[in-house]
């Protein structure tokens, strides 16, 4: 005798489920999931705090930080430009500053990212290119994105564009050798077909070795999108005038914990958001990939 209730992520059955559609139960398992390894984690933080293994002046829990959330918000309407609180904080302060890091890394990425394929196939179909470029490509990848900071700002000042230049070379490099490389590595059975249906290399790029190419493309540029979210504060830090940043070298230079911490959650939050629209742009885009295959 077969039963018909099926659990919330587990394999669909006849009318188990809750009777939801397969996409929405996975959709919300891994949702359950989320919340259940992030309350862990709180859990544990919030134990080592009352069995007083964690000083809450150094490591406050998240019902410390998160208890004067008015009190806290009063640091983000902070004008660094005049040098004072711009009065009293509010939600509307905290997306501001969110939203100026944001756009630093969505510059910096769709710059990172475009550039870096056309330069990539560049280097891959003009053999004068390849032997001029190759060599300095290779030669300045392995040299940190931190190591750029000095050169940033000597040579764009202090502003929006030193960060966003950061973030771009996070990306730049590792996307141009996997261009490369992926490029290579299409199947052959791929090029013999396009050419026997008449393709020309123009199409041929466009509609065979790009579809091909893009799944590992995405899952470079995710797995550099935490490293550019590191850059970036890193690059507002130093006196770009707003940002997440400059929220944390100000609660650094004050010794406040609870602000270190509360804008700590605030910046994880934003990179989980960013990593599951990428998924999602990703599962767009991509459609011709089955789930799971995101790269090859």
């Amino acid at each position: 005798m077969s039963s018909n209730v099926d659990t919330l992520g587990g394999r669909p059955g006849k009318g188990g489920g809750f009777g939801l559609p397969p996409a929405l139960r996975r959709t919300l398992a891994t949702l359950l999931w989320g919340i259940a390894s992030i309350g862990l984690f709180g859990g544990l933080w919030e134990l080592a705090w009352a069995m007083g293994w964690a000083n809450p002046l150094l490591l406050p829990p998240p019902h410390l930080f998160l208890a004067d959330i008015p009190g806290t918000l009063s640091y983000f309407a902070y004008d660094n430009k005049v040098g004072h609180r711009g009065g009293p904080g509010t939600i509307f302060s905290l997306l501001k500053t969110m939203g100026w890091t944001t756009m630093r890394v969505v510059l910096g990425l769709l710059l990172g990212f475009a550039i870096g394929v056309a330069v990539g196939a560049t280097i891959h179909y003009v053999r004068l290119v390849r032997n001029l470029v190759m060599p300095t490509v290779l030669l300045l990848a392995p040299i940190s994105p931190v190591a750029w900071l000095p050169v940033a700002i000597f040579v764009f000042g202090i502003g929006d564009v030193p960060a966003i230049f950061l973030v771009f070379i996070t990306v730049f490099f590792a996307i141009v050798l996997s261009t490369v490389s992926q490029i290579e590595s299409v199947p052959k059975n791929y090029l013999h077909v396009a050419r026997i249906m008449g393709a020309s290399e123009h199409q041929t790029f466009w509609r065979v070795i790009l579809p091909s190419i893009l799944p590992s493309l995405f899952m470079t540029l995710r797995l550099n999108l935490f490293a550019a979210w590191m850059v970036v504060l890193i690059a507002e830090a130093v006196g770009v005038g707003s940002g997440l940043g400059q929220i944390t070298t100000m609660a650094r230079a004050t010794f406040n914990a609870k602000l270190v911490f509360f804008t700590m959650a605030v910046i994880g939050l934003l990179g989980f958001v960013f990593d599951w629209a990428l998924r999602l742009v990703q599962k767009r885009m991509l459609w011709w990939v089955a789930p799971g295959q995101g790269g090859r």
